[in-house]
C-alpha cells in the first residue's frame, strides 16, 4: 500500500482484495524460501520475465538447459538442506528437577567476569545476554560455535530476568508469552535452546480485561484465548460489529501465517528482497507486504466506528499510538495470545537459567558485569573482538564474530569506533530508527495470599478514554511537571499469581507489576547521578507518577492499600541502568509505521557495514520476548548462512508425525 495512501475507496478496494486471499493464501516457509532462493539461483525455466527470449540466449533452453536446471535445483537444496541442523530431537530431555537453591542459580546466571572464564579460541562473542542475544547464543553454541555471551548488569537475561527484594520476586519485562501450545514453532524454539528444560503454566482461558473509561464511564470487556472462543466471546460484546471483528480476525489469520514473508526478506540478499518489492511481484505471493505498512487505526476506521472496539483492536500498548503503528503487529499481538497464554514455571529468570546451561554444555559460556566498552575494528573494517571493562582497566577479547543484542543505538553510536560510527553507510541504518518510549514501573509487594487480596493470573488493562491517538499524544507532548497527574493508560500484571511455584518459594507474599510508557525527558536532567543516589528531587518526581498509577490499581483492588509493605519505582533511568536499555526503552527501537513498510523491514537486517558484526533481539524484527527470540534464530540463521526455521519446521513434521502415530496406537489398544 502506498505511503501517502489515504482514500477510504481505496483502502475498502485492498480490503476486499485481503478478504479473497485469506482462503487462497498458500506456501509454508520451506516453499517460500525456494521460491525466493529462485532468484538468487537464476529464474525459472517457465517465469514470465524470460518468456520470448531466443533460444539461443535462454540459459534454459537447449543443450545448456539440462545442466542449469540441474545446478540450480542442486544449489538450492543444498543452501536450504545440505547444512548440518544445530537443531534435534535427542537433544530434548525431559525436565530436571527445579532448582531452588539461589546459590546454585547464582553460579549460573551471576557469574561475574574474570579472564579465566573466557573460553579458549572463542568463535563467537556475543553482547547483552537478553532472549535475543541468550537465543543466537544457544543456537549457534549447537551448531559447534564456541560461544560467549557478556552483560553488563550482575544478572543474565535482560528482561527476563527477576529480582528479589524483602522477599518478593518481580518479573521486570517479561509478562506473559503465547503461542507455547503444543508443537508450535515458539515452543519447538524454546525446548531446543534449553534442551527442554524450560516449563511453562498456561493461564486462564480468561487472560486480559480492559476497562476504558473511569468511575460510572468505565466499560469492562474480557479477551479470552481459543481457536474460536477468543472471536466468538469478543462478537458477544460487540455484537453490533459483528463483521468488523470477522474482518480483524481474517487480517490476524493473513499476518501469522504469513509474517515468515517479511522474515524471509532479511535472509535473501537484499537486492533480491527489494527486487521483489519494488517489481511488485512479493504482492503477488501475499497481502502481507502491504498490510505491514499499514497503519492500524487507518485500517480500522474502515471497519467500525466503534471508539471502544478500536481500543481493543490496539490494547496491547507499546509506546506507539495506533495512528502511527502497523495494522500487521497490532494483530499479531493479539493472535499471539489465540492459543493460549502461558507464564515460566520457577519464574522468568528460569529462561536464562536453562539456556545459559546450553551454552555452557557446548563450551561456552555467559559472564556478568562484563560491560563492553568498544567493538574492536581492524584496519579493514571488520570486527575482531571487543574491549570490557574490568574495574579501572580493560581487556581485549577476541573472536572472528561479533554480535550485538543491546540495541542498534547503543551498538552504531556508542561502541563502535569513532571514526566507524560517522560512516555514511553506517548513518544511513541509524536513520531507518527513532529511539523508542521509555518505560516506567511500579513494583509493589504485599503480604498476604493472592486469594486474601482479591488477585489473579489475569492482566488488567486500563484507558481513561477510547481515544488512543489523541491521549497518547495529549499526554507525550505535556511538560514534565504536568506528565505524572495525566496519565493515560496503565498495564497491571501479578507474577505471583501466575507462577503455581511463587507459594513455595516465597510463601504469604504476593507481588504486582505496573507498567507504563512515559517520555525519556522528563528525567534527563538527572541522567548523569548515580542509581539509587539520584537525590530528594528525583525521587520526589518519580514517586508523584508511582502514587497515581498504585492509586489507581487500588480502585480494582481495593485490599491492597492496607497490604503494601514494599515498593520499588522503575523510571527509563533505571531501565537504562539495569537493563541497558537506550533512554529507557525496554521495547528499544521505536515499532512504528516507517519501520514496518516492507522495503525498510527488507534493508532493517541482521547484518551491518561492519564486517562480522551482527545484530540481535528486538531491532531485527519485532517486539517483545517472542519477537526477540525470532530476531536471535534470524540472527542465528545469518551467521551460519542456513535458514534454522526450516530445521525448526522439519523437527515440527516429525513431532507432527510421532504424535500421530502415537495416537493411533492408543485408539487400536481401546479397540482390542
Amino acid at each position: 500500500m502506498a505511503r501517502d495512501m489515504s482514500d477510504k475507496e481505496i483502502l475498502k478496494m485492498e480490503l476486499d482484495q485481503l478478504k479473497k486471499e485469506v482462503s487462497t493464501a498458500r506456501t509454508p516457509v520451506t516453499a517460500n524460501c525456494a521460491e525466493t532462493i529462485s532468484f538468487v539461483e537464476g529464474l525459472a525455466p517457465n517465469d514470465p520475465l524470460i518468456k520470448g527470449v531466443p533460444d539461443d540466449k535462454n540459459p534454459y533452453k537447449g543443450d545448456k538447459g539440462g545442466s542449469w536446471l540441474v545446478i540450480w535445483a542442486g544449489g538450492t537444496y543444498w543452501y536450504l538442506f545440505g547444512k548440518p541442523s544445530p537443531f534435534s530431537l535427542e537433544s530434548v530431555r525431559p525436565p530436571g528437577p527445579r532448582e531452588y537453591d539461589q546459590k546454585k542459580r547464582d553460579k549460573v546466571i551471576k557469574q561475574g567476569f574474570s579472564l579465566d572464564k573466557v573460553p579458549q579460541n572463542l568463535d563467537v562473542i556475543v553482547i547483552g545476554s537478553g532472549i535475543g542475544g541468550l537465543t543466537v547464543g544457544a543456537t549457534l553454541a549447537k551448531a559447534g560455535k564456541k560461544v560467549l555471551v557478556l552483560e553488563q548488569h550482575d544478572q543474565a537475561g535482560g528482561c527476563c530476568h527477576t529480582y528479589i527484594e524483602k522477599g518478593f520476586e518481580f518479573d521486570v519485562g517479561l509478562h506473559y508469552i503465547g503461542q507455547l501450545h503444543e508443537n508450535s514453532l515458539l515452543r519447538i524454539s524454546f525446548d531446543q535452546i534449553s534442551e527442554g528444560q524450560l516449563e511453562f503454566q498456561q493461564l486462564n482461558q480468561h487472560f486480559d480485561t480492559i476497562y476504558i473509561g473511569t468511575g460510572d464511564e468505565k466499560r469492562e470487556y474480557t479477551i479470552f484465548s481459543g481457536k474460536t472462543d477468543m472471536k466468538a466471546h469478543l462478537m458477544k460484546q460487540f455484537p453490533d460489529d459483528t463483521e468488523a471483528i470477522e474482518t480483524f480476525f481474517k487480517i490476524m489469520k493473513i499476518s501469522a501465517k504469513k509474517t515468515h514473508y517479511l522474515a524471509t526478506l532479511k535472509l535473501i540478499p537484499q537486492w533480491v528482497s527489494l527486487f521483489l518489492l519494488k517489481s511488485g511481484i512479493a504482492d503477488l505471493f501475499s497481502p502481507v507486504f502491504r498490510l505491514s505498512g499499514t497503519g492500524a487505526t487507518e485500517f480500522v476506521n474502515t471497519l467500525t466506528t466503534n471508539k471502544d472496539l478500536h481500543v481493543i483492536f490496539s490494547y496491547l500498548f507499546y509506546g506507539v499510538p495506533p495512528k502511527d503503528s502497523s495494522i500487521l503487529i497490532n494483530s499479531l499481538l493479539i493472535h499471539h495470545y489465540k492459543r493460549g497464554a502461558y507464564y515460566p514455571k520457577g519464574g522468568a529468570s528460569e529462561i536464562a537459567f536453562h539456556i545459559i546451561r546450553t551454552i555452557q554444555k557446548y563450551g561456552g559460556n555467559c559472564l556478568v558485569r562484563a560491560p563492553v566498552s568498544q567493538i574492536l575494528v581492524n584496519d579493514k573494517g571488520a570486527a575482531y573482538g571487543v574491549k570490557v571493562r574490568k574495574g579501572q582497566e580493560e581487556v581485549n577479547i577476541h573472536a572472528p564474530v561479533v554480535i550485538s543484542n543491546c540495541g542498534i543505538f547503543t551498538t552504531f553510536q556508542k561502541l563502535l569506533p569513532p571514526e566507524i560510527r560517522v560512516k555514511p553507510d553506517i548513518q544511513e541504518r541509524l536513520d531507518m530508527m527513532k529511539h523508542g518510549r521509555g518505560s516506567f514501573l511500579v513494583f509493589s509487594g504485599f503480604e498476604g495470599t493472592q486469594e486474601e487480596l482479591g488477585l489473579e493470573s489475569t492482566n488488567f488493562w486500563l484507558f481513561k478514554n477510547n481515544d488512543m491517538d489523541k491521549s497518547m499524544d495529549d499526554f507525550f507532548a505535556l511538560g514534565k511537571e504536568e506528565a505524572p497527574d495525566n496519565i493515560p493508560m496503565m498495564f497491571i500484571t501479578m507474577p505471583s499469581a501466575k507462577d503455581p511455584e511463587a507459594k513455595k518459594r516465597h510463601p504469604g507474599k504476593s507481588c504486582m507489576t505496573i507498567l507504563t510508557m512515559v517520555n525519556y525527558e522528563w528525567f534527563e536532567e538527572w541522567k548523569d547521578t548515580t542509581v539509587r543516589k539520584r537525590g530528594d528531587e528525583y525521587y520526589n518526581y518519580k514517586m508523584r507518577f508511582a502514587n497515581n498509577l498504585f492509586d489507581w490499581a487500588c480502585t480494582l483492588f481495593p485490599k491492597i492499600k492496607d497490604k503494601l509493605v514494599f515498593q520499588d519505582v522503575a523510571t527509563p533511568l533505571t531501565n537504562m541502568h539495569y537493563l541497558g536499555a537506550q533512554r529507557g526503552a525496554m521495547y528499544s527501537s521505536e515499532h512504528n509505521l516507517d519501520r514496518f513498510h516492507a522495503e525498510a523491514v527488507a534493508r532493517n537486517r541482521c547484518n551491518t557495514p561492519v564486517k562480522n558484526l551482527y545484530i540481535s533481539g528486538q531491532d531485527v524484527f519485532s517486539n517483545g520476548i517472542a519477537g526477540a527470540l525470532h530476531g536471535g534464530l534470524l540472527c542465528a540463521s545469518t551467521v551460519l548462512d542456513h535458514i534454522v526455521y526450516i530445521d525448526l519446521l522439519l523437527l515440527k513434521k516429525k513431532l507432527k508425525r510421532t504424535k500421530a502415530r502415537e495416537l493411533a496406537q492408543l485408539a487400536k489398544k481401546k479397540l482390542q
